[in-house]
């Protein structure tokens, strides 16, 4: 699985999400990309990523994905897409979420596109290092 423009960047993250695959998703991480998992929480480095995403995927999320926008300029650009989960919550009952992303994902050497910043709630949670 390899990203070859900005907007698959996105559709993988979707496609292993919904697979629960871990290391599919570091896999789509610069090694120093910032994350935020929860609104006013930042997470730095894919250690901490892969982390924050185990604990997220032990509520068998499923995730829907709209793109809105891609905006680049040479080997940077802004990703922005519609969200829609559903997941397990620790109660074990379902919980849905909705919800706008920003990203920032740049190519690689190789020409691979990663996440540097990801931002699932936008740019409205006010994530603190």
């Amino acid at each position: 699985m390899t990203a070859r423009t900005p907007e698959d960047v996105d559709r993988q993250f979707a496609e292993a999400l919904n697979a629960g695959s871990l290391d599919a998703l570091v896999a789509l991480y610069e090694p120093q990309a910032a994350l935020t998992p929860m609104p006013d929480k930042l997470v730095t480095g894919t250690a901490a990523i892969r982390e924050s995403l185990a604990g997220f995927l032990a509520g068998k999320p499923h995730i829907t994905l709209t793109p809105r926008l891609v905006a680049q300029t040479g080997d940077v650009a802004v990703v922005s897409a519609k969200w829609e989960l559903s997941v397990t919550g620790p109660d074990g009952k379902p919980a849905k979420m909705t919800g706008q992303s920003v990203e920032v994902v740049r190519r690689q050497s190789d020409g691979r596109w990663l996440f540097a910043i990801d931002l699932p709630f936008g740019v409205e949670a006010g994530a603190k290092p």
